[in-house]
């Protein structure tokens, strides 16, 4: 099973520039998301294995938790280097961070 990582992690490795993948929604994607990530919905996430930088650790992030968890799973029984982000992009924006809102992958 795929282990968490906490906000303040996260923050770090955005800043570090690491790969970050948000499995929310387009219409949840559009309200705002941590800086820097890639967009591919859940259920679109195994066919597009091919966008994804599977040199590096990937940093997965959905609403609260669950869905990247999910997704996390699938990956690392795909060989991907994967965690999943705690608390979400909820727990980010509560905790004051800012969102984006520019479009990415």
């Amino acid at each position: 099973m795929a282990t968490e990582v906490t906000l303040d992690e996260l923050a770090d490795v955005i800043d570090r520039g690491g790969f970050v993948l948000d499995v929310r929604e387009d219409h949840e994607w559009q309200e705002g998301h941590v800086p820097n990530a890639h967009h591919i919905p859940m259920n679109d996430v195994a066919e597009n294995l091919d966008k994804l930088d599977d040199g590096a650790r990937i940093f997965i992030i959905c609403r609260s938790g669950g869905r990247s968890m999910t997704v996390a799973n699938y990956l690392e029984s795909q060989g991907y280097d994967v965690v999943s982000v705690a608390g979400g992009t909820d727990g980010w924006a509560n905790s004051g961070r800012d969102l984006s809102f520019e479009a990415s992958l």
